[in-house]
This record gives C-alpha cells, structure tokens and sequence, in this order.
C-alpha cells in the first residue's frame, strides 16, 4: 500500500511496541508462578523482587498499547507529517525499551527515578503523535 509507505518506521515500532509486551507477557506469568500467585493476581508489591518489577513492567507495556496503536492509526489517517510521525515512533518505542530494561534490573527507586523519566519521554512522543493528528484531522 503505498499510502502507509512514508509511515513505515511507525509501522515497525508498533509492531516492536507489541514485541516487547509479547515478550514480556511469559516473563511475567514465570515470574507470578514463582510468587505462588494465581492466574490474574500480580506478586506481592515489592520492588526489591525482580518477579514484580516483570510484572509491572509487562502491565505497564500492555496498560499503553492500545493508546500507542491508536495514536499512531490517528497519525497516519488523518496524513500528518510522516517524518515527525515515524520520529517520534521510533523514540516512544526506544523509551519503553529503556523503561523496561530499567524497570526490570530494578535500576533507581521505586518512584521518580530513571524509569519514570523513561516513561515520561515515551508519554511526551505519544502525545505529540496525538496533538499531530488532531491538527492534521483540521487541516
């Protein structure tokens, strides 16, 4: 399809978006067995436990999926700038794998620390894909 062709890094970073939380979806339900927890339950909170941290970071990567996959649909739908498009994809995708490399070696505290700023970076790519798409959809 040669319409979506200028919006092929998008492409790829949503389907390494879905990569890392498929990924992580078995990591994350070894590491709820090893807790003794039952299908649906998560570990005990404890950031301190490698098998939470997996957890949450499977959450998390799941939690925003969809809000990545829609931002991105809007993006290419309504036309916006296909290389502020694929940019920005391509740096929410590098932040998540930075979040959760962070998040699962347990590097920093629990609260505002590299993780967080990971996070936020990826949000802030998210929603310029999404303020992107709302100006194009006026245009």
């Amino acid at each position: 399809m040669e319409i979506l062709a200028p919006y092929s890094h998008a492409a790829v970073s949503l389907a390494l978006y879905a990569l890392i939380a498929l990924l992580l979806a078995p990591l994350a339900g070894i590491a709820r067995d090893r807790a003794g927890v039952t299908p649906g339950q998560r570990p005990p909170a404890d950031y301190a436990r490698k098998g939470y941290r997996i957890s949450r970071a499977h959450a998390n990567a799941a939690e925003n999926a969809g809000i990545f996959a829609a931002v991105i649909a809007a993006a290419v739908l309504t036309g916006a700038a296909p290389f502020w498009v694929n940019l920005f994809a391509s740096l929410a995708v590098l932040a998540r794998v930075v979040m959760v490399w962070v998040h699962v070696q347990g590097i920093g505290s629990a609260n505002m620390g590299p993780r967080s700023f990971a996070y936020v970076f990826g949000w802030l790519m998210m929603l310029l894909i999404a303020i992107m798409a709302v100006f194009a959809g006026f245009a």
